[in-house]
């Protein structure tokens, strides 16, 4: 399952699990865009992808505040760029956190990937506790184990709904993280995208108009010649042989701090690589991983993946 907020790399997210993986459904919540335009992107992207799977709507803001759309990135639809047709399907009766709950309780290994905001998450935690020995993972793009985005410590997934995200971290689910310090390296330039147009399929042609917009959007507001597809670096990390490299570590999201709240705080004290100067007993006092946090990508083997699923769907 993903759980989404469309946005142009969330749509790479969606095409790339599509590829790969049996996707039992896609739920949506507010994050780059509200929800109800986040729901569309969803709905225009299944569709582009060949998917036949619910799309439920979730939650409109985060579990505290208002929320903080990032339109200067991803446009005024979230996924601005290309002229989609009007979309076939309409989204699925049932809230997004009736659906994921509804969805876990009928699996036994259900992995959900998440890429946005995680408020529909915790909420299905917090009302159905007994799910989440029935989630065998959940893959999230958030946070960051070095510097943030949206401030100089927090990401803005985890920064737009850090109570959402301190629920996900603790809930004792398995988790994986693919954070800033290795989503920024999986990015595409000018040069790339030129390989994307040459494929010949609708997806392609679609995801290369995106992406011209997505890198045009980069450029003007951060000066960045490249624009990095975090997002679909949470599905990556899933597969074999993995283009994501990664270190257990314990991830807790800090609610409070005046320059910090949102950052995720990455305890890698018994990792003798990260940290060689770490005392001898530093381990024990460490706290017990809870995530698979992800460290470098293999860049050529994750655009690989990518054109690979472009080339595969319609």
């Amino acid at each position: 399952m993903i759980d989404c907020d469309p946005g142009h790399d969330d749509a790479l997210a969606i095409l790339l699990a599509a590829r790969h993986f049996d996707v039992l459904g896609v739920t949506t919540v507010s994050g780059n865009v509200d929800v109800e335009r986040t729901t569309l992107n969803a709905l225009r992207v299944v569709e582009l992808a060949g998917l036949e799977v619910p799309v439920a709507r979730g939650c409109a803001a985060p579990l505290a505040g208002a929320p903080p759309h990032a339109e200067a990135i991803h446009g005024a639809s979230g996924l601005d760029g290309y002229a989609f047709p009007p979309v076939r399907g309409e989204p699925d009766r049932r809230h997004a956190v009736d659906f994921l709950i509804e969805t876990a309780r009928g699996s036994d290994d259900l992995t959900v990937v998440a890429v946005g905001p995680l408020t529909n998450l915790a909420v299905a935690l917090t009302t159905a506790p007994d799910i989440a020995p029935r989630i065998a993972a959940i893959s999230v793009m958030g946070g960051s184990a070095t510097a943030g985005n949206v401030t100089p410590a927090a990401e803005f997934n985890v920064w737009f709904d850090p109570e959402a995200a301190d629920v996900v971290f603790r809930s004792g689910v398995p988790l994986w993280m693919c954070g800033l310090n290795l989503t920024r390296h999986a990015a595409v330039d000018a040069e790339d995208l030129r390989r994307i147009e040459s494929i010949p399929t609708r997806a392609a042609r679609t995801v290369a108009d995106l992406l011209r917009f997505y890198l045009a959007r980069q450029l003007s507001q951060d000066g960045n010649a490249a624009a990095p597809l975090h997002d679909p670096c949470a599905v990556a990390i899933l597969l074999e042989p993995s283009v994501v490299a990664w270190r257990p570590m314990h991830v807790a999201v800090e609610l409070r701090g005046e320059h910090t709240r949102g950052m995720t705080v990455c305890d890698a004290r018994h990792v003798p690589e990260l940290n060689p100067a770490a005392a001898p007993d530093a381990g024990p006092r460490a706290a017990p991983p809870n995530a698979r946090v992800g460290v470098r990508v293999d860049r050529p083997a994750f655009l690989r993946l990518l054109e690979d699923a472009l080339a595969a769907l319609p």
